[in-house]
């Protein structure tokens, strides 16, 4: 009886009602802008193929994509504390829907800023979601088990973030029967998709009851105004959250938008003995000469190596073992302080990192997968750590928190730069050290928010 209570405890509010449904409308936001994200990682190598642009250049995808986060984070958690989780949900939705629209006029105008103009109008729209719906999910049952809520909707941005390098692939990498690519006039449908679904999406939130739950003011913080900033700052869990919650986002973001990257130029040369094989199987089957040449082509040197929509598939399957990474470790927290798990994975990041750094062949290239495993659970958890216990002032601390994803606007620049001028594996130094400091937080949690461990 007592296991039963505690599993329903995950999602039902303190008078009894169940929040199950209200808990799986709102994931649904979870991986549209997974799907979102997944896409931008494709599109930053599309435009290095197409405009010639620098690992450092290419780069100001991501810089657009992340500046949306920090034009919108503070306003988003102004907007939630005025209208409501409800309101605030609507008004991402909407922002997002003129976001995706503008694509079809920057298809038109064919410069890059106008592509960046749209990645940076989108952006700012799943900036009001992320800063309403992960606080949200934190509210929705047991306090107990928030960092278990948060990470099991984040499960669903797992999910988008597989298929929105598949969707990336097929129209930014797009040709026509004489093998010109099409990529720019094309470029514009998925977006355009993503818009027709927001707009559905607002209309079900819209006629749904999504009440305005509150969180549990742990600290006896001052509810006025004047007080807020000053209150929150106050608390190192929350203030050193942030700097975390900056650190992550920056090392994730360089390691997504630099994967194609390193899949092509990084990992070894398929052996002259694998060439052989593949080819004398595809002689065999038209399906598989298809499929070799969407995911290899031939080097200079004349081995077969991987191609840029190849890289872009694998994306996928790196996403695939993100998903599984943030699936089993919310079952781990289901017995695991947050804390604790958050320090290990750190930890492990830091480790694997280096192997990369040290260019061990296909050993490195592992690490690389792997990586994706152990930073699936760390956005989700850093969050709910740094909310914890903020009573009112949670819809405050969430614009902070996701103000802090403007980390993924620099350190992809900053690895550019390095592996510019050195080597791409070695610029993998930067997201080592924030790997680093992350896992710091982890140890030192108990100790900031002075709660048991």
């Amino acid at each position: 009886m007592a296991m039963t209570s505690t599993r329903q405890g995950m999602f039902v509010a303190r008078e009894g009602k169940s929040l199950f449904f209200l808990f799986c409308l709102v994931s649904s936001l979870f991986l549209l802008w997974g799907f979102c994200n997944g896409m931008i990682d494709v599109m930053d190598k599309h435009f290095q193929d197409e405009l010639h642009l620098t690992l450092s250049q290419s780069a100001w995808v991501q810089f657009a994509h992340y500046l949306g986060y920090l034009l919108m984070a503070f306003p988003a958690g102004s907007l939630a504390i005025k209208f409501g989780y409800k309101g605030g949900i609507i008004t991402g939705l909407l922002v997002v829907a003129i976001g995706g629209l503008w694509f079809i006029p920057a298809t038109h105008i064919a410069m890059f800023w106008a592509f960046l103009v749209g990645v940076c109008a989108i952006a700012s729209g799943l900036t009001v979601l992320e800063t309403v719906a992960n606080p949200y999910v934190a509210l929705l049952g047991n306090a107990h088990y928030a960092a278990v809520r948060i990470n099991l909707a984040q499960a669903c941005n797992g999910i988008g973030w597989i298929f929105g390098p598949i969707a990336g692939s097929l129209f930014f990498y797009s040709e026509d029967a004489q093998g010109h690519s099409t990529a720019n006039q094309t470029l514009y449908i998925p977006y355009v998709a993503v818009s027709a679904v927001v707009l559905l999406l607002s209309v079900v939130f819209f006629l749904s009851h999504v009440p305005d739950i509150k969180n549990d003011d742990q600290y006896g913080l001052n509810a006025t105004k004047a007080e807020s900033s000053r209150s929150l700052w106050a608390h190192p869990h929350f203030a050193v959250a942030v700097v975390a919650q900056f650190l992550y986002v920056a090392a994730q973001a360089g390691i997504f938008s630099f994967f194609i990257n390193y899949m092509t130029s990084q990992v070894p040369a398929i052996p002259e003995s694998w060439n052989v094989v593949l080819m004398s199987f595809s002689e065999h089957s038209g399906f598989l000469q298809l499929w070799l040449s969407n995911w290899f082509h031939q080097s200079p040197s004349g081995l077969l190596a991987i191609s840029d929509k190849g890289a872009a598939s694998l994306a996928s399957l790196a996403f695939v073992l993100f998903l599984i990474g943030r699936i089993v470790g919310t079952g781990v927290l289901r017995k695991t302080a947050p804390h604790r798990l958050l320090a290990l994975y750190g930890a492990l990041n830091v480790v694997l990192c280096v192997l990369v750094i040290l260019k061990l062949g296909w050993v490195s290239v592992a690490c690389l997968f792997a990586s994706y495993v152990f930073m699936s659970i760390m956005f989700p958890t850093i969050f709910a750590l740094g909310i914890h216990g903020l009573g009112v002032h949670t819809k405050r601390a969430s614009g902070y928190l996701v103000m802090a994803i403007i980390g993924g606007a620099i350190i992809p620049k900053v690895m550019g730069y390095i592996a510019d001028r050195s080597d791409l594996s070695r610029a993998f130094i930067v997201p080592l050290v924030c790997f680093l400091f992350i896992s710091y937080y982890g140890l030192k949690w108990p100790t900031y928010s002075k709660a048991t461990a």
